[in-house]
């Protein structure tokens, strides 16, 4: 049940950039594809790069986002039934070349990781300077019910 839930909402991910641009059977591709990417995302990427992700929102929504933005610039021209880019200032609209918006989806999508990464690696620093942001071996071994609230969660 949990894999056909986080299927689900890999799917939802994905097409969620793309919503507005592609039509049905962009939407059925970008979902499928998204299951199977996504899949790999929270099984081999997350162990390739021993990643600490035990929601596997990375793997989900990272992956996902990515994926969908990306296959954005491939559906949303006419040809693959497609909405095209409505050029508001010329009043018409406009039929994309698949190339040329994927390297415009793909540079807004290095924009957001790298944007993302840096924000977060200064407020991890900053957490990580003030009140640490991991607990020691000990801790983690002991259990972090006992070490951090003094109390047992499970009677074992």
């Amino acid at each position: 049940m949990l894999g056909a839930t986080s299927g689900a909402v890999a799917g939802l991910v994905a097409i969620t950039p793309a919503c507005g641009w592609v039509g049905a059977g962009g939407a059925l591709a970008i979902g499928a594809l998204a299951g199977v990417v996504c899949l790999w995302g929270v099984t081999d990427l997350k162990r390739m790069l021993h990643i600490d992700d035990a929601l596997d929102v990375f793997g989900i929504h990272g992956i996902g986002g990515i994926l969908g933005a990306l296959l954005t610039g491939v559906f949303n021209t006419w040809s693959m039934g497609g909405t095209g880019i409505v050029d508001y200032v010329n009043n018409k609209v406009i039929d994309t070349e698949i190339g040329a918006q994927v390297w415009i989806q793909a540079q807004a999508v290095l924009t957001a990781l790298i944007w993302s990464g840096l924000v977060a690696f200064v407020v991890f620093k900053l957490i990580d300077l003030t009140i640490e942001l991991r607990v020691s071996e000990e801790e983690e071994r002991e259990g972090l019910d006992t070490a951090s609230h003094g109390e047992r969660a499970y009677n074992l």
